[in-house]
């Protein structure tokens, strides 16, 4: 058996035997559960299974074949039964808490008259919209009943494993504060580079006893991941450590996994812990995991928002791009196929969506066009370019020259020409001109968006936009915004790379100076909104402006290979990194780290935004 076997072995082996001990008899039968939905519904025809793989050993009963089926990339399971006679049966048992207790007759199938055999239909191996990792196991009745072992009842991501020793650490970091328990000292210690953790009790007595806990929702339930790795300390010791545990499951569609340190005095019945925690293999990294953890896999969206799900894809595709990390690009292809139908009002936004992303409000579906472009630019697979040409050129029927002089209306009804609408128009036609080989059509098109959009008044004397024009086309003084400040720093940049003409660059660079010095949009050298001062609380579409912002100012930092810019881009990684994140690697919604600052979905995408305009592209 080799070493790394042998070390699992050990450090699982209660674990293994107590589960073992379970498999005589399926739990009494009960309702049944409510169906898990991930990448499938539980009860998928195994005939659509991508895979058929076989990852625990087959069982015998009574001469009859008993077999667990497992389709990783579908996450869910089948069990069959072979060589059987009439009225044999076959199901499979499901269990959120390794095994102490588990969902019965899962699929229950007999085989018919005349048959040798049947089998289950799919069910999943983890529910990551409820944050739970399970295990399944095959079970058979064939006047005995017996049962394969659990699947899967380690966590591995990558080459690392639960079980691990922590003699193999790359690092040794303790994230938050040890815990002090009848003078023991208890501590949680982190291989960042790996996602691995472990605990340690130190200053302790023979029989004292340490462990891990492991949640897939921030702390808030951890009945998979409970005593993991507990551990004694042996006679004539005072201190003792745990084995490691992973924190990622990539192949149960887990990410963020928190951990926290937890000890127990032999002489007395209290238990202590620390503070909960996720590991940092870099800082992107960290605060995409955390944007993961937020993810709907079964319907493939951040729920609640539409626009800004679209801006989340888009992050996650330059979060994979700069960083060459590869983790989630299932994600953006799982929104995409999930999203591109109808649907009526209130399931995906307000407003009913036609199909191909598109709804009445004309800047929600451009979103979602610079979503797949940037998804095409990842990929190459060109149903995100062809999605992108349709959207945009559905964007198009709302440029009317007839009002204003052109520019695209904010909504259907014809109501408001604003900076959004229009920086999301100017930089979509200026990308399809860039991407689609002999393109004219889409050139002309972003041209003449460019001309409009300089005069059209947007941008007022001090280099900043404001938010749209009035009904007699005149610049409306609106609130500045970060987001519409970077749609156009970052459209006129792409212009400039496409016609190198200067005057492009030159308002590129105006627009960017004007942002990182205005207090309007930048305190102490933070980029900070206008809902970020005081006691104003930004709401659910403003959470999301600051990271398109830095976005853009990335792509001209790129371009221009400026230091100022750069500078300004490491000064709000830094500040998020360093005041607005919590131990969980949570990043609010004030970059600056003052109060109040909340943090959801969308404060972490737009923050991760920061963290990942610093990245060295193609560093992993």
């Amino acid at each position: 058996m080799p070493t790394r076997m042998r070390r699992l072995a050990g450090a699982l082996v209660a674990l293994v035997t107590a589960a073992a001990c379970l498999a005589a008899l399926p739990a009494p039968a009960h309702a049944a559960p409510a169906p898990v939905c991930a990448l499938a519904c539980d009860t998928l025809d195994p005939s659509r299974a991508r895979q058929d793989a076989f990852p625990v050993a087959d069982r015998v009963v009574d001469g009859r074949l008993l077999r667990l089926h497992v389709s990783d990339p579908d996450s869910m399971a089948w069990a069959s039964i072979d060589r059987a006679v009439t009225g044999d049966a076959v199901w499979l048992d499901r269990s959120w808490d390794r095994g102490a207790t588990w969902e019965p007759l899962l699929g229950k199938a007999s085989v018919p008259a005349t048959w040798t055999g049947t089998r289950t239909l799919m069910y999943n191996l983890t529910d990551p919209v409820a944050h739970r990792r399970g295990w399944i196991r095959a079970c058979g009745d064939a006047a005995a009943v017996t049962c394969t072992d659990w699947v899967y009842p380690t966590v591995c991501d990558g080459t690392s494993c639960d079980g691990d020793d922590p003699a193999g650490a790359t690092g040794d970091d303790r994230p938050v504060p040890a815990a002090t328990l009848f003078g023991r000292t208890i501590d949680l210690h982190l291989d960042q580079a790996r996602g691995m953790a472990w605990a340690t009790i130190a200053r302790g007595g023979a029989g004292d006893e340490i462990w891990l806990d492991r949640s897939w929702d921030g702390g808030a339930t951890w009945p998979e991941g409970s005593s993991l790795g507990r551990t004694a300390v042996p006679a004539g010791a005072s201190a003792t450590r745990t084995v490691m545990i992973a924190t990622r499951d990539p192949r149960g569609l887990l990410y963020g996994g928190a951990v926290r340190a937890c000890g127990r005095a032999a002489d007395r019945q209290e238990g202590g812990c620390t503070a909960w925690a996720r590991p940092a293999p870099t800082r992107a990294r960290a605060a995409a995991d955390a944007l993961m953890a937020w993810y709907r896999t079964d319907e493939g969206w951040w729920r609640s928002s539409w626009w800004n799900s679209a801006v989340a894809v888009t992050t996650v595709a330059e979060f994979a791009r700069r960083t060459g990390r590869h983790d989630y690009d299932w994600a953006i292809a799982r929104t995409f196929e999930q999203n591109k139908g109808v649907f009526p009002a209130g399931a995906r936004s307000s407003d009913p969506v036609e199909g191909h992303f598109i709804s009445r409000a004309i800047d929600d579906a451009a979103w979602w066009a610079v979503a797949w472009l940037t998804a095409y630019d990842l990929t190459r697979e060109r149903r995100y370019l062809d999605e992108a040409v349709t959207i945009t050129s559905y964007v198009h029927e709302f440029w009317d020259p007839r009002t204003c002089g052109g520019g695209v209306w904010w909504d259907r009804e014809r109501t408001y020409k604003n900076a959004v609408t229009n920086g999301l128009y100017l930089w979509l036609t200026t990308a399809l001109h860039q991407r689609l080989p002999g393109d004219t059509l889409w050139g002309g098109r972003s041209a003449a968006a460019a001309d409009w959009y300089l005069g059209s008044g947007l941008i007022d004397a001090s280099g900043l936009v404001n938010d749209g024009l009035t009904a007699s086309c005149a610049n409306n003084g609106q609130t500045v915004w970060s987001y519409n400040q970077g749609l156009a720093l970052g459209a006129f940049t792409q212009l400039w790379r496409t016609t190198g003409e200067t005057r492009y660059l030159d308002t590129a660079r105006r627009l960017a100076d004007a942002a990182i010095t205005s207090p309007r949009l930048t305190r102490d050298g933070v980029l900070t909104e206008s809902c970020d001062i005081g006691t104003a609380s930004c709401d659910d579409n403003q959470k999301q402006f600051k990271g398109i912002f830095v976005r853009h100012l990335a792509d001209l930092a790129d371009a221009t290979g400026s230091a100022t810019y750069r500078a300004y881009l490491t000064r709000q990684a830094d500040s998020v990194w360093d005041h607005d994140r919590d131990p969980l690697n949570r990043l609010g919604q004030r970059w600056a780290g003052t109060t109040p600052d909340p943090a959801d979905w969308r404060t972490q995408a737009s923050a991760l935004e920061a963290l990942t305009a610093v990245e060295v592209p193609g560093r992993r």
